[in-house]
């Protein structure tokens, strides 16, 4: 078969190169930043800091470049198989260092730049690959400094196409105007940033997750190096060649572990699933086991699946700390996160939707006349105590995958009984602030069975304009009921938190918990923390008279709960989209811990 005159020029083939190179460097990028922001929150922090990182890590490897012998095949080859090595190790490093114990001596400042050195290592290596690049392109060049003809035929239309373009604005001329040969790699190193974010958010990180991303990216680094070792190569494929080498003046040694290299992580793409739930597993595992007492909870992931908008992670939680287990009954339980937020376990389910729903039902009359919106709730849990309450019932929830799932899942079901069924339900696939923006209806209730702020991707359902929205939507006598970190246990949070619901016009607050026998020691202890919120108006009492079973059980103590005005703090500005106060965000520990 006849070979293109385009790709028999090795012009062309540098060219090729370049876009394959940059496409990945660009891609590791985006899969570091988003790696971090999945371990440590805060999207603005972690891409501004891992992109600015980066460029200057770029810059360090193109000055560093000037220092390279001129055998710059070899060490392009070699460039190539270091960032297969390093990239993929890279990220298992970051998960490692996040999920154990050997820097929680060290203050936290030298974590968050032990797990920087991967980026800046990356960053480093793809430095030096466009000025030797650059060299080898110009090598390939003729006297007069202009492409090959092969090339310059393909680019004469892009050429032109541009020239008319920039003339409408610049002052242009044609006299003299040579096709530059920095100006081609550069404009193939830009196109292939701009395809590496492409694949990066439309493919590899919605179709084959972080770890997996990043195994294919260093297997594209590691087959490039390949592929250009055969086109630059000085010597046929002889493994006898007196001089011991193979390509590109490369030792045999090297090509070797390149093939061996690009065969794993061929391998690793192909099972990128497996690949995902194992780092996947390790990470969560402890993770888990770090928010408890040391050598006192074992954790063990026992199903995960990703949506589009959330990992969701089933394990079983075992004590095995010595003397009796005072977190839950029985010596193991089953528990489900969504991302790192935990989302129930079996010992607290039902007494936190008891919470969340019952007590404030019991203000309300229990039929259809009473409107209530749930935002949140994919689980259905909270639909079936509603249902309960014959209430009628609008369900908001952008996880449409996830809710499907919860139907037939053998943990859910359990609580929401088919509740998804319920003949008074409605459920809208939508973001709940949208949803607010778009609905004229009024509710009685409102209730919020949102995530914690984990990450600032949430923050706008923890802002002034969200709150506010809320105070539309609610009846003359309406109250919105929601779950509540504890200003104790995340002081900064509760803060911000209150002095964002004043802002919005939430004035008065009531707050209460629910109670259970957590462990079934024959003791009550306190549950899950509530908040009652309502703007200026009516404050409706909680009447366990009017209640459920659960209320009526607990009335000593739902009989002396009592409204108060919202208290502000000084120091702490509320939050709002376009001015977010990350003093919002927590790093996540167990429910029934707080």
């Amino acid at each position: 078969m006849q070979i293109p005159a385009l790709l028999r020029s090795k012009q062309a083939a540098l060219h090729v190169v370049t876009v394959v190179v940059a496409l990945c460097s660009f891609a590791y990028e985006l899969a570091y930043a988003e790696l971090l922001t999945v371990l440590y929150g805060g999207t603005v922090t972690q891409y501004g800091l891992t992109i600015g990182l980066f460029f200057f890590s770029l810059g360090v490897g193109s000055y560093l470049a000037r220092h390279l012998d001129d055998s710059r095949e070899s060490n392009f080859f070699r460039t190539e198989l270091y960032i297969g090595v390093i990239a993929p190790l890279g990220v298992l490093f970051v998960v490692w260092v996040n999920a154990g114990q050997a820097l929680a001596a060290l203050p936290p400042l030298v974590e968050q730049v032990v797990v920087r050195i991967p980026v800046v290592l990356v960053g480093v290596l793809s430095g030096l690959e466009l000025p030797m690049l650059l060299s080898m392109v110009e090598d390939e060049s003729d006297t007069t400094g202009r492409l090959s003809d092969g090339v310059r035929t393909f680019v004469s239309g892009v050429d032109t196409a541009a020239y008319r373009a920039a003339s409408l604005i610049f002052h242009t001329s044609r006299d003299g105007n040579e096709y530059n040969i920095y100006s081609s790699v550069l404009a193939m190193d830009y196109l292939g940033g701009l395809l590496g974010a492409l694949a990066f958010v439309f493919y590899l990180y919605p179709e084959v997750g972080l770890v997996g991303s990043v195994a294919g990216l260093a297997f594209l680094n590691c087959l490039a190096a390949l592929l250009f070792s055969l086109r630059f190569s000085a010597h046929g494929w002889n493994r006898f060649s007196a001089d011991r080498s193979v390509v590109t003046h490369e030792r045999v040694s090297a090509v070797v572990v390149c093939v061996l290299l690009t065969v794993v992580l061929g391998g690793a793409l192909a099972q990128n699933e497996a690949v995902n739930n194992e780092v996947t597993s390790y990470y969560m595992e402890n993770a888990i086991e770090q928010e408890y007492p040391r050598d006192t909870i074992e954790a063990t992931v026992t199903d995960q699946y990703t949506t589009e908008y959330q990992q969701v992670t089933y394990y079983d939680r075992t004590w095995v700390g010595e003397g009796n287990n005072t977190a839950f009954p029985g010596k193991s339980e089953q528990c489900l996160r969504l991302g790192t937020a935990i989302q129930l376990c079996e010992s607290w389910a039902e007494s936190y939707h008891h919470g969340l729903v019952d007590v404030p039902l019991s203000m309300y009359e229990n039929s259809t006349d009473t409107d209530v919106l749930v935002l949140g709730g994919g689980d259905w849990i909270a639909a079936n105590n509603l249902r309960e309450h014959n209430v009628s019932v609008d369900l908001v929830d952008v996880d449409s995958a996830f809710m499907q799932q919860a139907k037939t899942d053998d943990l859910l079901e359990r609580y929401h009984e088919d509740a998804y069924e319920y003949e008074h339900l409605t459920v809208y696939q939508q973001d709940a602030f949208e949803f607010l923006e778009t609905t004229t209806d009024t509710y009685d209730l409102i209730l919020l069975d949102l995530p914690g702020a984990t990450d600032d991707d949430l923050l706008h359902l923890y802002s002034t304009e969200f709150y506010s929205l809320l105070t539309e939507r609610l009846s003359p006598d309406g109250v919105v009921g929601t779950w509540a970190y504890t200003q104790y246990a995340y002081p900064e949070h509760y803060h911000t938190y209150m002095n964002t619901l004043a802002e919005a016009g939430f004035s008065n607050v009531l707050d209460y918990w629910a109670y259970d026998d957590l462990n079934n020691d024959g003791n009550r202890q306190l549950g899950e923390r509530f908040f009652l919120l309502t703007p200026d108006g009516a404050q409706p009492s909680i009447d366990p008279a009017n209640g459920s079973a659960y209320v009526r059980q607990h009335d000593d103590s739902y009989n002396a709960t009592a409204w108060t005005t919202t208290p502000t703090y000084e120091g702490y500005e509320p939050s709002s989209i376009f001015q977010p106060n990350y003093n919002l965000i927590i790093e996540q520990r167990v429910t029934d811990d707080n």
